[in-house]
């Protein structure tokens, strides 16, 4: 079975003011596509060949003469996520468990959300930043181009797309200001609590 863009689970204009149909339309349909089409090249007539994208993620990491296919491997698995972790309007309300967990481990919710965004802005080039569970333990992470958790056998609970593409139509090279808006106003906080069961 080759790999296939997942259809959004919401409409083009479903998240605006905060990320426009333009953005969304183009992020998702162009550049998740040609991640799909380009894996689907690169691993036809491999050992991949019909391997789950999360075997194909880490099969694939760290060995250079792999890059390619987890550079579009790892990206296939980010977005993947990430257009499940954004929803119409987000949800305000962070269920009680995973508070209770961003509070145990960052002090507050406030905290985390600020080291979320630091983590974000400090990200050099494009990446990636992640709220993960590692032993037991919340923590931010950022990484590089399409390098995930998964890869580096972490449990991702959240994660945002500092790549450029993501936010310069809407933000242009106001990072700060399209993480901030990406925590306060689009993440569907459900999924990463559900994520967070899912260990």
């Amino acid at each position: 079975m080759a790999f296939e863009l997942p259809p959004l689970p919401y409409d083009y204009s479903a998240l605006q003011p905060y990320m426009s149909a333009q953005t969304l339309q183009f992020h998702h349909d162009k550049h998740h596509q040609a991640y799909v089409t380009k894996l689907n090249e690169l691993v036809a007539g491999s050992e991949l060949e019909g391997k789950s994208l999360e075997e194909v993620v880490k099969a694939s990491f760290g060995k250079a003469e792999k890059q390619g296919v987890f550079n579009n491997a790892g990206q296939h698995w980010n977005h993947i996520l990430f257009w499940e972790w954004m929803a119409p309007q987000g949800s305000r309300a962070i269920p009680s468990e995973l508070e209770k967990r961003l509070v145990a481990d960052f002090g507050s919710v406030d905290n985390f959300k600020k080291e979320f965004t630091a983590g974000g802005v400090a990200q050099f080039g494009s990446g990636w930043v992640w709220l993960v569970e590692d032993g037991g333990k919340l923590s931010i992470m950022k990484t590089p181009n399409a390098e995930n958790p998964l890869a580096h056998g972490k449990h991702a609970l959240l994660g945002c797309d500092v790549w450029e593409h993501s936010y310069y139509l809407d933000y242009q090279n106001r990072r700060p200001d399209y993480l901030n808006a990406f925590l306060d106003q689009l993440v569907n906080w459900e999924t990463v609590a559900v994520r967070l069961q899912e260990k």
